[in-house]
């Protein structure tokens, strides 16, 4: 298919696998990550820029190419405050995403999160609902928006409520609510790449328990 991948959000936990995913997928000639500092990573695909994503100027002539992703997301104890932490669940994933409509990407692919809600009184889901809406709005022929529940995977700093709430949703969800039950890491990236490659422009959400149906879509 020889497309190019463009990738905001590479050094996250889903990140990593979808960049790792798109290295290895013959489909993709070019894999083009946004980070604000060195991944590290080489590879004769790979095309890393770091940038301060709130200068759209520093990266906004290099977004080009086929399909964009997104998963990019931060925590309100790594942000500091809920102003910090909008400005990178937000604000910038929606500048990225107009500046890829802007430069003739047509295909979307943004993380979200179960409960995403534009009108919850929750600040996370109100505001990942926020997003949501305002990428629809922006016109691409394919957009998929992935509302994955908990997200399992090796993170660098563990958090310990996050590990206490994950073991009892997985408890409580393989009793009762087996729809939402967490996903590894790998499997929210996987899908990415399906919906990248065979598009679906007659479904934009997908959520909880449809990612895992997605991902073995081939």
């Amino acid at each position: 298919m020889n497309l190019t991948a463009n990738i905001v959000g590479a050094t996250g936990l889903v990140g990593k696998q979808l960049v790792q995913l798109l290295l290895k997928n013959s489909n993709f000639k070019k894999v083009r990550i946004f980070v604000r500092k060195d991944s590290g990573l080489k590879h004769p695909k790979l095309e890393q820029h770091i940038v301060g994503f709130s200068n759209d100027k520093a990266w906004s002539k290099y977004l080009k190419g086929d399909v964009l992703f997104s998963a990019l997301g931060t925590t309100l104890t790594q942000a500091g405050n809920k102003e910090a932490q909008y400005e990178v669940d937000f604000t910038f994933n929606l500048s990225f995403a107009k500046k890829a409509k802007e430069n003739g990407i047509e295909n979307y692919i943004l993380v979200s999160s179960i409960g995403a809600n534009s009108k919850s009184k929750v600040f996370y889901t109100r505001m990942k609902g926020e997003l949501d809406e305002a990428v629809k709005k922006l016109g691409f022929n394919n957009i998929t928006i992935l509302r994955s529940p908990s997200l399992l995977g090796n993170r660098k700093t563990k958090r310990l409520l996050e590990t206490i709430a994950t073991s009892t949703i997985k408890l409580f969800t393989k009793i009762i609510l087996k729809k939402y039950r967490p996903v590894r890491d790998v499997i929210v990236a996987q899908a990415m790449v399906n919906a990248a490659t065979t598009p679906n422009s007659n479904k934009i959400i997908w959520d909880a328990d449809e990612v895992f149906k997605l991902a073995e879509e081939i």
